[in-house]
């Protein structure tokens, strides 16, 4: 049992990889409240989690990650709730293309638009709960002894590295989850507020319904992936990582070279003018 109980938030945290790390956390004594749209499970899991674990305090709120609304509403409950504290964010919910290809159809007498459900939940869902995250952690005070204001693990996935042709808007959506953590984690450390995520191979989950396919492929234990994220959580200097859960290991991927001196010091110029713009552009707003 920790000693020093943590406000954490997990979204998706009724099943799957939410379920296992709400279980992680609440085995550890801390405060977690549970976000998913699935209120008759999501509110059974919450209360069996706090018999479990009774030095844990575990709550459910139903929400809609794809919910800008529903997301702050809920954020600011918590917060409130946990005594103006927000220490852990799992930005987890994610759902799959339920095995059909809508973004192309080449047999269609006439297009039509493709299913987004999979990236409003697995990508702007994401950039809510980030947003939100950083938001509350940022209020925490800040001086010399404090080495972290908090911390967001986004759930992403291995085809957010490699392409997975059969569920293309799935793995872009993770593909941008990879992007968004690896492009925050600079101006968050600022704040000394961390950002990694999770890119786990297969796990056996509710993400597929058929759990008789699992059969057929090679699965990676649910223990590796919370091995994943108590190493993303040890070091408060770790941020920006994206950490792979394959089989037993848990392999942290550096983002690719660049291909040339040229493109390095582009990018470090985008940045560097970007910084210069939006501090033009907050001073021009704060003139009266």
């Amino acid at each position: 049992m920790t000693s020093n109980p943590k406000s954490i938030i997990v979204t998706g945290g009724a099943s799957g990889i939410g379920l296992a790390t709400s279980r992680h956390f609440a085995s550890q004594g801390h405060r977690i409240a549970i976000l998913d749209i699935n209120a008759d499970v999501g509110l059974r899991v919450a209360q069996e989690l706090a018999e479990e674990y009774p030095a844990s305090i575990v709550v459910f709120k139903k929400c809609d990650v794809a919910s800008w609304d529903e997301q702050a509403a809920v954020f600011k409950d918590v917060f409130l709730e946990h005594g103006g504290r927000l220490d852990i964010v799992m930005a987890n919910a994610g759902i799959a293309e339920g095995g059909m290809i809508t973004v192309v159809d080449l047999e269609e007498e006439e297009p039509s638009p493709p299913r987004l459900r999979t990236l409003e939940i697995n990508l702007i869902g994401v950039i809510y709960s980030v947003k939100l995250a950083a938001h509350y952690m940022n209020k925490k005070p800040l001086d010399d002894t404090v080495t972290s204001r908090g911390s967001v693990i986004c759930t992403a996935s291995n085809v957010g590295l490699y392409p997975l042709p059969s569920s293309p808007l799935y793995s872009a959506t993770k593909f941008g989850v990879v992007g968004l953590v690896r492009s925050l984690a600079n101006i968050l450390s600022k704040a000394k507020i961390q950002i990694n995520a999770l890119a786990p191979s297969l796990i056996e989950t509710n993400i597929i319904s058929d759990h008789s396919l699992y059969k057929r492929m090679t699965l990676t234990p649910m223990e590796t992936l919370i091995r994943g994220v108590s190493q993303l959580l040890g070091d408060a200097a770790t941020t920006g990582q994206i950490a792979e859960i394959h089989g037993e290991n848990v392999t942290i991927r550096p983002h690719h070279d660049f291909v040339d001196e040229t493109v390095e010091t582009t990018i470090t110029q985008l940045g560097a003018v970007s910084e210069e713009y939006r501090a033009l552009r907050r001073a021009q707003e704060t003139k009266p």
